[in-house]
């Protein structure tokens, strides 16, 4: 189950991943984190509602808002660094962030068996292989860098909070909820200081009414993404959820190349390889 869930969530951030970054290509990046992330409020709320989440309220839930604190920090950081672009060197390099919730599993006395330890080195190696790492160029690819590495920190600080947040199905709603209401209150304060500051808010012809459905996916992608997430660091060891978790880099380079026609190089394919090679070593580990 625990790999079943992990690697849901990389099919889901990875998908998101390049559905944001496109869209930031148009749209302010705080613009797209607010907007996509309060329609995950308003269908989260229904489902707490639905559910009845709210009996789940409990002192576990300032991990989510914590999470919740961190995360649009962390998507900013991403989604400009993947407009910079191209999606298929930044978004490997914000695997990095897996450190964080591996080391918050070996901390809690997790050890991985010999074979999963091996497919942890393997899938690590795999997914920064894939984006073809490049660190010489003009300073918009340094700047990617910069951003896509606190990018990086924030995606695994959240992964470690929010598996924290809840330990039923109906508190991870409620979890969720307030991660996500957090989140827009958050982003919606730094886009009106942005804005206070004479940044735009919106591109030039106007709120991009067409793009609401892909605003819509990222948000309920990236939500449904954390719920998954959370589901198989409760029933399996954190330090391999975390990486099977991690493997979402792939699934944006894959996306970048059949979208947008982005060249995989060779070690681009060999990375893929690579991270295949180490989610079965996980999994039967």
């Amino acid at each position: 189950m625990t790999a079943l869930f992990a690697l849901a969530t990389s099919l889901l951030w990875g998908l998101a991943d390049f559905g944001g970054g496109l869209l930031t290509r148009r749209t302010p990046a705080l613009t797209v984190v607010v907007v996509s992330q309060s329609i995950a409020v308003v269908v989260l709320g229904a489902v707490v509602v639905a559910t009845g989440g709210w009996s789940e309220a409990g002192p576990q839930l300032w991990f989510a808002v914590a999470a919740g604190l961190v995360g649009p920090v962390a998507m900013l950081a991403f989604y400009k660094a993947l407009a910079l672009g191209p999606m298929g060197v930044v978004s490997p390099l914000g695997s990095i962030g897996v450190a964080v919730p591996v080391g918050v599993g070996l901390v809690l006395g997790e050890r991985p068996g010999l074979l999963q330890f091996v497919g942890i080195l393997v899938a690590v190696a795999g997914v920064c292989l894939a984006g073809g790492p490049q660190f010489r160029g003009a300073p918009v690819q340094r700047q990617a860098i910069a951003l896509t590495l606190l990018a990086a920190f924030g995606f695994g600080a959240v992964m470690a909070l929010i598996a924290e947040a809840s330990t039923t199905l109906t508190g991870l709603f409620l979890a969720l909820f307030v991660q996500r209401v957090t989140n827009v209150t958050a982003g919606g304060l730094a886009l009106l200081v942005s804005v206070r500051r004479g940044s735009p808010a919106l591109p030039a012809d106007g709120f991009p009414w067409r793009s609401l459905p892909a605003l819509a996916f990222v948000g309920l992608a990236d939500v449904a993404a954390n719920g998954t997430y959370s589901i198989a660091a409760q029933h399996g060891p954190v330090t391999v959820a975390a990486v099977l978790a991690s493997l979402y880099p792939v699934v944006t380079a894959v996306a970048a190349r059949g979208v947008l026609r982005e060249r995989l190089r060779a070690v681009q394919a060999a990375g893929a390889g690579l991270a295949l090679v180490g989610t079965v070593l996980l999994a039967s580990g």
